[in-house]
């Protein structure tokens, strides 16, 4: 996988997070729902899906920035079955463990799924499924890095902090043809 990760303090500054006009973002519409991109520092920084029909900022108007247009245009393709890798510099903020969970998860590639203890042993932690599903559910950067691959044993589609939970993700698997059990 050719994204990008750049490791950034734990916390971004609370300026980032509580004023909308500090970073661009963008609006789209997917077959999932409505997504809200958001980028700092020319690079995606969160993908929210819409959740009861509302997404964070919406009623603010949009801030587009060149790498949300470029996000915009492969997540379309990828939900018109024309794109499986993503080529975006992405930042994301965490622990050094949500970090290395979160750089495994972006090494499961479209079609492909992985176990919570594999996926914590990747990260380094091979005793740390829980742990490595609390970072799952930390991503702030769904889709691209593909939390939706992360199934529960016996492939059961456990949870999902996007749109409509579960629903969203069994959509998704669906999408790139990845068994699980319903």
């Amino acid at each position: 996988m050719t994204t990008h990760l750049t490791v950034t303090d734990p916390v971004l500054p609370y300026s980032a997070i509580a004023d909308p006009t500090a970073e661009g973002f963008l609006r789209m519409p997917t077959p999932v729902g409505r997504i809200e991109l958001r980028s700092v520092d020319d690079a995606v920084s969160a993908v929210r899906f819409e959740h009861h029909g509302r997404l964070p900022l919406d009623g603010v108007d949009e801030r587009p920035t060149a790498v949300l247009l470029d996000a915009a245009e492969q997540i379309d393709e990828y939900f018109r079955g024309r794109r499986t890798v993503f080529e975006l510099p992405l930042v994301t903020t965490g622990t050094p463990f949500q970090q290395a969970v979160w750089s495994a998860l972006g090494e499961v590639p479209f079609g492909d799924s992985i176990g919570y203890g594999a996926l914590a042993a990747a990260a380094g932690a091979p005793q740390g499924g829980r742990a490595a599903g609390q970072a799952v559910r930390a991503n702030t950067i769904a889709l691209l890095i593909p939390c939706h691959r992360v199934l529960g044993t016996g492939r059961i589609v456990t949870g999902y902090s996007g749109g409509d939970g579960p629903a969203t993700k069994r959509w998704l698997l669906d999408h790139e043809g990845i068994p699980f059990r319903r």
